[in-house]
């Protein structure tokens, strides 16, 4: 049992690319928790898609023992955030287990929209926020100028700002003795009911569901019989442990304190992130605050290409949800490949990391569906309905009105650039809003249809603005749109694969390119293939696939044409029944490319 006194919980948010991971790092290395043999960059980022691509997806706790200058040792319970927009959720599941934050600027970049977006995140939840200038050690760097960014950006005091590199370990010592004295200790009273946050969780093969939970009062043992408070089920405790950053087996967690447990539950459905978890005997009067519900952004179909991989997947898919409760998913069947689900993602990096874990983690192969977003259809007796599959869309005839999502997008660059990302903005069907100057930069805010920012906007921001500019966004609501569906037809046969649904003004640009792309991709046939983009009943673009010819006359030499013609008549008649069965093989490369479009 821990003096509550001696307790800081606390995560580390930023930017993109600002250094968090590397500060866990380092910290860990700091403190001795673990040693320099077994040392290895982003160390508590343990799945290899966070350490390929260098970011960190998933929000990872560490307990880690501080020997104070005061001579006391300290109990950090460490939370490492991901930075990127798609994943501000973890972020936000983070935060409620802590008291305080540790807010990382990079000093060669300044306060970028993320810095913003996760410091309001934070004020929200009542956190005290340590900001830390990181990468002092880069030669071109001005920390007074970052400095005072920091100060003008969030009102921060001068004296509290730390100056570290994670990389070179400089000021770490200093960091950790301000955290002691600067965040909060957790407040909670062990003897009172148990009241326990679960903000994370992840499935184990032997022990079955892992449970991370913030124990925000009372006290959680082995053996106790606990129930979870929205879901109504009773479990037994089977293991309480703390992550050092190897799991280590622990008698009790109490008030303030953050570990797992396991209860042998081995039917992921059966637990949720944001439960709160209480003892049955003496249960808590009220649930602690969960999380608010985020809404998908973006919808596609995931296939399996053989279908007996259906249950596999839908099993992989709830194993995934566990640890990402923002995956929203349910059943669907489609014409081109029977049976499979509809997910929603946040975004497209979400989308392209759950594919990638599923095709990993589970060694399924799967076929993902041209990605679109939510539209809402107002029919002719004013009934509302959300549409999130172009095959859902009912007959023009009958729609009065279609509606679609807007973004609040909020665009930080230095002002030199500032016409170029006007333009851009403009250029996306976006509505100029207002703009501010933030010290040296410019603040933009524009509503944005989300069908035009989750492709590609980050990436051109990126590029006009070489890398300063910065963007993050929320869901603003929706505005009517001239929004058509569009078809490819492969030998006059829809293939709802390729559907999806476009702006009036880019549905040709838009057709022409699946087109042209697809007649690169689709093989050579014994027969010819049409293909063709279809928008409100019109043909708006066709190409042809010629066929692969076969020299049926090879065996004459000579003799009379007659027999020629017999044969290529044969030739004929046999290519014209192909035709009618019309099963085009498309290979996985097509869909994948469509995907980039």
């Amino acid at each position: 049992m821990h003096d509550k006194s001696l307790i800081r919980n606390f995560s580390i948010i930023a930017h993109i690319d600002h250094g968090k991971s590397t500060l866990a790092d380092r910290l860990l290395l700091f403190t001795g928790a673990i040693d320099e043999r077994k040392f290895k960059n982003q160390l508590l980022d343990d799945m290899d898609l966070e350490r390929e691509r260098g970011i960190t997806i998933k929000a990872s706790a560490v307990c880690i023992n501080y020997k104070a200058k005061d001579g006391q040792t300290y109990l950090f319970n460490l939370i490492d955030t991901p930075g990127h927009v798609d994943f501000s959720y973890e972020v936000e599941k983070s935060l409620k287990a802590c008291e305080g934050a540790l807010l990382l600027v990079d000093a060669t970049q300044g306060v970028e929209s993320q810095t913003v977006a996760n410091y309001y995140l934070a004020i929200d939840n009542n956190l005290e926020i340590l900001p830390v200038l990181n990468k002092i050690d880069v030669a071109s760097v001005d920390i007074d100028h970052a400095k005072l960014q920091v100060m003008e950006a969030f009102g921060f005091d001068d004296t509290h700002i730390q100056l570290v590199s994670a990389k070179e370990g400089i000021g770490i010592d200093t960091l950790f003795e301000k955290i002691v004295e600067f965040l909060p200790a957790p407040t909670g009273v062990d003897d009172a009911p148990l009241q326990a946050l679960i903000f994370d969780m992840k499935y184990d093969i032997y022990k079955g569901v892992i449970v991370y939970i913030r124990v925000m009062n009372g006290t959680v043992r082995a053996g106790m019989r606990i129930r979870m408070m929205n879901m109504g089920k009773d479990h037994n405790v089977e293991e309480v442990g703390i992550c050092k950053p190897e799991d280590v087996k622990v008698k009790e967690l109490t008030a303030g304190e953050v570990g797992y447990i396991t209860c042998n539950v081995h039917e992921p459905r059966n637990v949720r992130v944001g439960d709160t978890i209480t003892e049955t005997e003496r249960p808590a009067a009220a649930a602690l605050e969960g999380y608010r519900h985020l809404n998908p952004m973006v919808f596609c179909g995931v296939y399996p290409v053989n279908p007996k991989d259906f249950m596999p997947l839908r099993e992989a898919i709830e194993k995934l949800r566990l640890s990402d409760p923002s995956l929203v998913y349910e059943p669907e069947t489609s014409q081109s490949f029977g049976n499979g689900f509809r997910c929603g993602f946040l975004g497209l990096l979400h989308m392209d990391i759950v594919q990638e874990r599923l095709q990993r983690e589970y060694d399924l192969n799967l076929i993902l569906t041209t990605p679109n977003v939510q539209c809402r259809v107002i029919d002719n007796n004013g009934e509302q309905r959300i549409i999130e599959s172009p095959n859902d869309l009912p007959d023009s005839s009958n729609i009065k009105s279609i509606e679609e999502p807007y973004l609040r997008v909020t665009i930080m660059t230095p002002v030199e650039f500032m016409d170029s990302v006007m333009e851009l903005a403009k250029k996306k069907r976006g509505n100029f809003v207002t703009s501010e100057y933030v010290s040296d930069r410019m603040r933009i805010l524009f509503d944005v249809p989300l069908s035009e920012v989750i492709v590609d906007f980050n990436d051109k921001i990126k590029s006009l603005t070489r890398g300063y500019g910065s963007i993050d966004y929320k869901f603003e609501g929706y505005q009517p749109a001239q929004i058509s569906k569009l078809d490819i037809m492969i030998n006059d046969k829809v293939c709802d694969a390729f559907s999806c649904l476009v702006h009036k003004t880019s549905a040709y640009e838009k057709g022409l390119a699946l087109v042209t792309k697809l007649k690169d991709l689709i093989p050579q046939q014994l027969y010819e293939v049409r293909i063709q983009a279809t928008c409100d009943g019109r043909i708006i673009s066709s190409a042809r696939v010629k066929s692969s010819g076969k020299d049926v006359t090879a065996k004459c030499y000579g003799g009379d044409i007659s027999r020629k013609r017999k044969l290529w008549e044969k030739q004929k008649e046999g290519k014209k029944k192909l035709k009618q069965v019309g099963n085009v093989e498309i290979p996985q490369e097509a869909f994948l490319a469509v995907l980039k479009l």
